[in-house]
């Protein structure tokens, strides 16, 4: 084993995997949340008190499963360990298709057009079912035992990629602007009226 192979399993013995890295995910999205979602008034003015949310938040899921206390199938940081990398491999999917429609000088309409629904509605059933079957919840469910094979998994994965790169090169161009997809992307991310 190199080095870098000795770091990263040093790294998992003192409790990077199991403490620091799931604190720090639980304080990263709350915060974020709250700091978006303006739920306890102005970010600016409120920063702190959202900054305390998320830290307790963060050391809750963190403490009960370094003590033993959480359910052994229940133990939300080991759910969180199995079904992360998989949903990391969905966002590079993404990051890939949208990288090769950029490249076949595709513009990515659908992320802000008629297709924006159904997409956000396939990624978040996507994302349940993931994290569903990290929890084992679907246990019961045999008629999703399919879905669990990864042949199956790389296979959708595969036939979604082609199908959307095959319906950016063969439908007809709209007319454009100039903005590509770089543009759009911003867009979706940009406040309304900013």
């Amino acid at each position: 084993m190199g080095y870098f192979d000795n770091a990263i399993i040093w790294l998992d013995q003192i409790g990077v995997a199991d403490v620091i890295v799931p604190f720090f995910l639980v304080f990263a999205i709350v915060f974020g949340v709250l700091q978006k979602t303006k739920i306890l008034g102005d970010p600016r003015e409120k920063k702190n008190l959202n900054v305390i949310i998320a830290l307790l938040l963060g050391l809750a899921v963190v403490f009960p499963h370094v003590t033993g206390k959480y359910p052994s199938q229940y133990d939300v940081v080991e759910i969180m360990n199995m079904a992360l990398p998989q949903v990391s491999l969905v966002i590079v999917a993404v990051i890939m298709v949208l990288l090769l429609i950029g490249l076949f000088g595709g513009e990515a309409n659908w992320v802000t057009g008629p297709f924006a629904g159904l997409i956000a509605l396939l990624a978040f059933v996507l994302v349940v079912y993931i994290f569903g079957a990290a929890a084992n919840i679907w246990g019961y469910a045999w008629w999703l035992d399919w879905l669990r094979d990864p042949d199956t998994q790389a296979l959708i994965i595969v036939l979604l990629v082609f199908g959307l790169i095959t319906y950016f090169i063969v439908r007809e161009p709209e007319k454009s602007h100039g903005e590509g997809m770089l543009k759009n992307i911003s867009d979706f991310f940009r406040r309304p009226g900013h």
